[in-house]
């Protein structure tokens, strides 16, 4: 049987607008799936479904209101499992240096820091040598069509496509086990969409795990091993905190 990497029950999701009277909006509500290793696993649903809200959930970037999260730490001492919404802040901390890796739509540009020193962090992070992380930086960058002139530069001032190539390189680099991927073609040509198809398959022949939102129907068939469909959250919602503090039970 394929090792599980990660295990979601009854996952939920609210948030509180305290700027509007404390209305409460759901967008999740009983998700319950298992990725493994060389699987990936792509999250479907029209827009307001909550796609990103899960892998931010995952990440450990938001808290679950209700259910559980746990992601396997394959070199972790004592338990495998980690429950995220129980795990201390630098346990989540390690889990994305080592476990688990996140492409977003966007680069937060590190001021005055080069695209090349961008791209190698992660693995510095994780015991590469800077040698060697600069070289495997480069070669992604190469790979990725990024002309060499710019990988001496701070990526703030690089175009959007530059700078999601810059993520990418970014996101794969590190070799994390588990890989969350938002929209990370969105802003790419063709050409380049044809290279992270290819550096998404790879991953998944090395093993890791995916779990992703493409919203390009021809990369999301060239990659996805299964569809999540996630559904509006049903049940109350937009209601005052205060007003449902005080219903009955």
């Amino acid at each position: 049987m394929t090792e599980r990497m990660i295990e979601v029950r009854g996952l939920g999701k609210l948030f509180t607008l305290h700027n509007q009277g404390g209305v409460r909006l759901p967008v999740l509500h009983a998700v319950d799936f298992d990725a493994a290793r060389g699987e990936c696993v792509v999250l479907a649903g029209p827009s307001g479904t909550g796609k990103s809200t899960l892998l931010r959930c995952l990440y450990g970037n938001y808290l679950a209101t209700e259910g559980s999260i746990r992601l396997r730490d394959p070199a972790g001492a004592g338990e495998a499992w980690v429950e995220l919404s129980s795990a201390p802040e630098q346990r989540i901390l390690q889990l994305r240096r080592d476990v688990v890796g996140y492409v977003s739509q966007f680069l937060r540009a590190i001021p005055r820091v080069s695209a090349l020193d961008v791209v190698a962090e992660p693995a510095l992070a994780r015991g590469v040598p800077q040698e060697a992380a600069r070289e495997r930086a480069a070669a992604l960058l190469a790979r990725l069509n990024l002309p060499g002139r710019l990988w001496s530069l701070p990526p703030a001032t690089f175009s959007g496509g530059e700078q999601q190539r810059v993520n990418i390189a970014r996101g794969f680099i590190g070799g994390h086990p588990i890989l969350l991927l938002d929209e990370p073609t969105a802003s790419l040509d063709a050409d380049n969409r044809a290279v992270v198809v290819e550096l998404m398959r790879e991953t998944l022949a090395e093993g890791r795990c995916l779990v992703g939102i493409f919203h390009d129907e021809a990369v999301r068939d060239a990659v996805a091993t299964r569809l999540l469909p996630l559904r509006p959250a049903t049940g109350e919602t937009m209601v005052p905190a205060a007003a449902a503090a005080a219903r009955p039970a």
